[in-house]
């Protein structure tokens, strides 16, 4: 119950930051924790750039997708150049879809079929090659990376 408290405390924190905020998210699953240094957008606006135009993506960076209310979002990679996973997360912090290497610029939408309230992008492979599969928690900690 605590770990539950403190994972809405810290997205209640992400959605309230503004689009410019940082944070670090974690992966938990297993003995080995995941963890990746995000930009986090929380605005419409924000959430259509996403990684749009960037070239590079450094191995442990991301961004972190929040939504107001679980919904069955989709995304797609028009005008992104980076090979990406997509990690959709649900209401309860756990990872239930993983949208594997989605190809840059193609516009097919990518969904999870299910609501969700987070989705990570991150290197397109990672997750394989780091082992994150469905099931894994996610924590999000904003306290290290105040607004710039």
């Amino acid at each position: 119950m605590r770990a539950a408290t403190l994972f809405l405390t810290l997205c209640l924190a992400a959605g309230a930051a503004s689009s410019a905020q940082l944070a670090t998210v974690k992966l938990i699953g297993g003995p080995e924790i995941r963890q990746f240094q995000v930009e986090v957008v929380d605005t419409p606006e924000t959430r259509a750039r996403g990684l749009m135009y960037r070239t590079e993506l450094a191995p442990d960076a991301g961004m972190l997708f929040v939504f107001e209310r679980p919904a069955d979002v989709g995304f797609w990679m028009r005008n992104t150049y980076i090979p990406l996973d997509m990690i959709f997360i649900d209401r309860h912090a756990r990872v239930v879809h993983i949208h594997h290497r989605a190809q840059p610029h193609d516009e097919t939408m990518i969904s999870p079929g299910q609501p969700i309230t987070h989705v990570l992008e991150i290197n397109g492979g990672l997750s394989e090659a780091l082992g994150i599969e469905p099931g894994h928690r996610m924590l999000i900690d904003v306290a290290d990376h105040p607004a710039e």
